[in-house]
């Protein structure tokens, strides 16, 4: 597995919708700023379909992929009906994450070693439909071991200890180092509570990630610099870190 020589940067715009909820209206529309961000150099758009529907909704769903060319990557739980709007609307990739109904947003990593009998024929069932399929894990090996044997293209580390403490950087290096050397297969990515303070360390530490999935933040600091201009933020901070 080469060393990427660059990180892709995915945008998360679920709470663009969140915004647009609060009021009821059509605007701010998720679709048009994911556009914007598509504009400003983000590599692909990242969505999460959740049961109770917070934020992104069944429409919005079915606009991005009619209107966004890039990689769209639809986060869902590995349920029937989120299967079945997949299939519908063929993402390039979907992430299956834990969820639950009473969190502010996703807590964890998805426990794949005690699902492998469950998650096997939904991920074939994905893959056979040409839907790239990558899972939301916490940084450990047996989890990792877990998403090859099921048959994931990709995972995401969970960065929710390191984004809310730096010290706790160890526990994801030594799960890049070990997708290198035991699963260079998947394809590498990473999220959860990333932001300008905290990207450079991450990046310079883990220098095997080749993605990063970032929404609360970027979408907090478009209030200051407007969509495009926050993009363009995330994007110059990885490129330095990486330089």
């Amino acid at each position: 597995m080469t060393l990427p020589a660059r990180v892709e940067l995915h945008v998360n715009v679920d709470h663009v919708a969140t915004l647009r909820n609060a009021r009821g209206t059509h605007y701010p529309d998720p679709v048009r700023h994911a556009q914007d961000c598509l504009n400003a150099g983000a590599d692909g758009i990242t969505i999460h379909l959740r049961e109770d529907r917070r934020h992104i909704r069944d429409a919005d769903v079915m606009k991005m992929r009619q209107t966004i060319s890039a990689r769209l990557n639809l986060e869902m739980a590995a349920t029937d009906e989120m299967a079945a709007i997949a299939l519908k609307t063929l993402p390039e990739i979907v992430t299956l994450v834990p969820e639950r109904r009473e969190e502010r947003t996703t807590e964890g990593g998805l426990d794949v070693a005690a699902q492998l009998e469950t998650l096997k024929p939904y991920v074939a069932r994905l893959r056979e439909a040409g839907i790239g399929v990558s899972l939301f894990i916490d940084p450990i090996p047996a989890q990792i071991d877990a998403s090859v044997a099921v048959g994931a293209s990709a995972i995401e580390l969970h960065t929710g200890s390191f984004a809310h403490d730096l010290a706790e950087l160890s526990p994801l290096q030594e799960a890049s180092k070990y997708v290198v050397s035991h699963a260079p297969s998947l394809h590498l990515a990473a999220g959860h509570g990333l932001n300008l303070d905290n990207l450079p360390a991450l990046i310079r530490g883990c220098p095997e990630i080749a993605e990063l999935n970032i929404g609360h933040a970027l979408v907090s600091d478009a209030l200051r610099y407007g969509m495009q201009g926050a993009v363009r933020a995330y994007r110059e901070c990885l490129d330095r870190a990486k330089a």
